[in-house]
C-alpha cells in the first residue's frame, strides 16, 4: 500500500467521525506489517473525558484482532469542511503508539494530496516505556 492510499483510508475514516461538540473530525488508518489496514475516527461524548481519538480507535481495533506489528499510521483531521495541514496525535495517543511501535515508526500527517512524514521519535522524543517501570 502506498502512503497516498493510506492517507485516503484515513480520509474515509474521518467521514465517520462523531464530533457534534468540537466539529473537529479526525480519521486514522493504521497499516500492519501483515498488510491489513485498521481505521478509526474520533468519537466524542458530552461528558468529554469518555471521548476517544481516531488513532487510539485504530490501534485498539487492531490489537483486539490480534495484530501487534505495525508499519505506518496516517492521520487526517480538521474542522468540518476543512482539512488541517498538520493534525498531530495528542499526547495520550503518542504514548499509546509508543507502546506498540519503535521510535522510527512512520506517521503521515496532512491531507491525502499534501502530507508530510514524521517518525514517532520526532513527535514523542521522550516516551514512557516498560523500561521505565
Amino acid at each position: 500500500m502506498t502512503d497516498r492510499e493510506l492517507m485516503d483510508c484515513a480520509q474515509r475514516a474521518r467521514e465517520r467521525s462523531y464530533s457534534p461538540y468540537s466539529h473537529f473530525r479526525v480519521g486514522a488508518a493504521l497499516l500492519t506489517k501483515s498488510g491489513k489496514v485498521y481505521t478509526g475516527c474520533n468519537i466524542e461524548n458530552a461528558a468529554y473525558t469518555p471521548t476517544v481519538c481516531a488513532e487510539r480507535t485504530a490501534f485498539f481495533k487492531a490489537v483486539s484482532e490480534g495484530e501487534s506489528e505495525f508499519e505506518a499510521l496516517a492521520i487526517v483531521g480538521g474542522k468540518e469542511g476543512k482539512t488541517s495541514p498538520f493534525c498531530a496525535p495528542c499526547g495520550v495517543c503518542r504514548q499509546v503508539i509508543s507502546e506498540f511501535c519503535p521510535p522510527d515508526f512512520k506517521i503521515l500527517l496532512g491531507a491525502p494530496g499534501a502530507f508530510r512524514t514524521y517518525t514517532l521519535k520526532m513527535l514523542l522524543p521522550y516516551s514512557f516505556t516498560s523500561e521505565d517501570l
